[in-house]
């Protein structure tokens, strides 16, 4: 897969997994190795390898609150073993970055934008990104904050970046998979004096790292392919400066937003198969978008990892996995509705990223800026020629149905 940042590059020694090498390349270990260990405390003889969910509202507490655990809004020691985790996954064989786990992917990027921004600021969002988004646009905007917005492709926020505190971006965008360039964005915007916060829920840290490519937040939805098993529901934010990752814990501590003890246990456990189910997802993803490409009902298909989709230059020089979503659109509604219903091994749910395949008619819940047949395919894990025959095979069956 195309991109700048090595596997596994840069290691920290003595601590975990990053005091190791890979003798095939002399450098980092790779990221099958990394995920199946990222986190994983000092073995101790009689212990699990990763010990069970620790269920405590409160923590043995004589004379002054000295030690990490004292309270269980506060910190919590399974939450500490995946946010280590995420971390050496985020940024590998680095030692300053800081790992906040949430409930939800939408707790987290509130962390992120209550915490930084005050009455009286500016942030400058995508126009095409997350459709729950726009709610925690009106509230900012109730809280005296400025939003302006812009679309991802072309890097068209920059044109609205003038006097903001901060720049969220999210690369590729959901639904419509357009890439905007990182290194560019995150450049202007320092040097305008804003944050960078990026959204990776699409691409997960194996598909890019966007403290690598120099923001300063990277966000995501654990709920999605992180996890990965539909099942769950959770979020993070890493940051490097030790001031912002403060300000974003305090946020989670005001809130409450913080996930159970059993839901981070989970995400833990589930990090071990990322590589495998991410590498077999895109795999699939990029095989799946190649056979729909040309299909005479299809029209709009996009997915990074084509050579000919228009993002497909810039997310070959910062994305190092293109991501399990391709969208695609169907003449109109009553023709997606069909081609789903006539799905076999794909769920129509509203998620993404999971090992099961799920697609939807993203128009359904309003609010996103697409046509009524515009269709958001995730894939799974299953085999490809499995999957692809029965997309082809609904679709065949649809234009046998409706002309």
């Amino acid at each position: 897969m195309s991109g700048d940042a090595t596997r596994g590059a840069g290691d920290r020694t003595g601590d975990g997994i990053d005091c190791l090498t890979d003798d095939r390349t002399g450098g980092g270990i790779g990221d099958g190795t990394r995920a199946v260990r990222a986190g994983l405390p000092e073995p101790v003889k009689y212990e699990p390898t990763l010990p069970g969910p620790v269920f405590a509202a409160h923590f043995h507490l004589p004379g002054e609150p000295t030690g990490p655990y004292t309270y269980g809004r506060d910190e919590n020691p399974t939450w500490t073993h995946l946010e280590r985790a995420i971390g050496e996954l985020e940024a590998p064989g680095e030692s300053g970055v800081e790992t906040l786990v949430f409930a939800s992917g939408m707790a987290a990027i509130s962390a992120v934008l209550f915490s930084q921004l005050k009455a009286g600021d500016v942030v400058v969002v995508p126009s095409d990104g997350y459709q729950a988004l726009p709610l925690a646009h009106e509230q900012l905007r109730a809280y005296g904050v400025e939003v302006r917005s812009a679309p991802t492709g072309g890097d068209a926020q920059l044109s609205v970046l003038a006097g903001a505190k901060l720049l969220w971006i999210e690369t590729p965008s959901n639904p419509g998979l357009d890439v905007c360039d990182l290194r560019r964005m995150v450049a202007a915007a320092h040097e305008a004096g804003a944050l960078v916060a990026v959204d990776n829920t699409l691409s997960t840290p194996l598909g890019q790292r966007p403290l690598q490519l120099g923001a300063d937040f990277s966000v995501a939805s654990d709920t999605k392919g992180m996890s990965g098993h539909g099942d769950l529901l959770l979020g993070h934010v890493a940051c490097r400066d030790p001031e912002r990752a403060a300000e974003v814990r305090r946020w989670r501590k005001i809130v409450g937003a913080i996930p159970g003890p059993m839901e981070a246990w989970l995400a833990h456990r589930s990090l071990a198969t990322l590589q495998l189910r991410i590498d077999r997802q895109c795999g699939t993803a990029l095989t799946l978008a190649e056979a729909l490409s040309g299909h005479r009902h299809v029209t709009g298909l996009r997915y990074p990892g084509l050579p000919d989709d228009p993002s497909h230059e810039v997310a070959a020089r910062q994305m190092r996995r293109f991501g399990s979503v391709i969208s695609f659109e169907l003449p109109d509604r009553a023709w997606a509705e069909h081609f789903l219903g006539a799905l076999r091994l794909v769920e129509e749910a509203t998620s993404f990223g999971g090992v099961r395949s799920t697609a939807e008619r993203r128009g359904r819940w309003g609010g996103d800026a697409v046509p009524e047949g515009f269709i958001r395919f995730s894939v799974g894990a299953e085999d490809p020629e499995d999957l692809i025959a029965d997309v082809l095979r609904a679709l065949d069956e649809t234009a046998k149905t409706l002309g």
